[in-house]
C-alpha cells in the first residue's frame, strides 16, 4: 500500500543515488586496498632498509683493506681515515711506518722512517717506494707531512 502512495519519480531518483553510492563505495574500496598494499609495501622496504644500513654499518666496521690489481699486480688498497677505523686495518708495513712516525721525537723525514723500518736509506730506489707509502698515508688522513717534506702523526 505505501508503495502505491510513493511518487514513482522519487522512487527512481533514489534507485539511481543508492547506484552511484554503491559504485563510489566499490570505488573507494578499490583504492583503500591500494593504500594498504602499498603501505604494507613501504613497511618491508622499511624493514629492508634496516636490515641493509645495519649490515654495512658492520661490514664497514670489520673492513679490513681489499687486494686490488694495478699493472697486473696485486696490491692492498689503503682506507681513508675514519672515525672508529683503526690502524690495525692497514697492512702491516704502513703500521709499522706509523709506529715509526710516532715513536720519533718530533717530526721525520722519510730517510729517518726508513732506518727505523730497515729500508736500505743509501740507495734513492729503495727509499722512493717508502716516501710513496708515507705520502700514501698523508692522502689517506693517516699521517701529515708538514711544508719542509717531514712527516707527523695526525692529532
Amino acid at each position: 500500500m505505501i508503495r502505491c502512495m510513493l511518487d514513482p519519480e522519487l522512487l527512481k531518483r533514489i534507485t539511481a543515488r543508492r547506484a552511484e553510492l554503491d559504485e563510489l563505495e566499490e570505488q573507494l574500496a578499490k583504492q583503500l586496498a591500494g593504500v594498504r598494499a602499498e603501505r604494507d609495501e613501504l613497511a618491508v622496504a622499511e624493514r629492508v632498509l634496516e636490515r641493509m644500513t645495519g649490515q654495512l654499518a658492520e661490514e664497514r666496521a670489520s673492513a679490513r683493506p681489499v687486494p686490488g690489481q694495478v699493472g697486473g699486480q696485486t696490491v692492498m688498497l689503503i682506507p681513508h681515515r675514519e672515525p672508529g677505523l683503526e690502524e690495525n686495518s692497514l697492512p702491516w708495513d704502513y703500521q709499522r711506518i706509523i709506529a715509526a712516525v710516532r715513536q720519533a721525537a718530533g717530526p721525520v723525514m722519510a730517510r729517518e722512517v726508513g732506518e727505523v723500518v730497515g729500508v736500505d736509506v743509501s740507495v734513492k730506489a729503495k727509499l722512493e717506494p717508502l716516501r710513496s707509502k708515507l705520502v700514501r698515508l698523508v692522502d689517506r688522513g693517516w699521517l701529515r707531512k708538514l711544508p719542509d717534506g717531514r712527516f707527523t702523526t695526525r692529532l
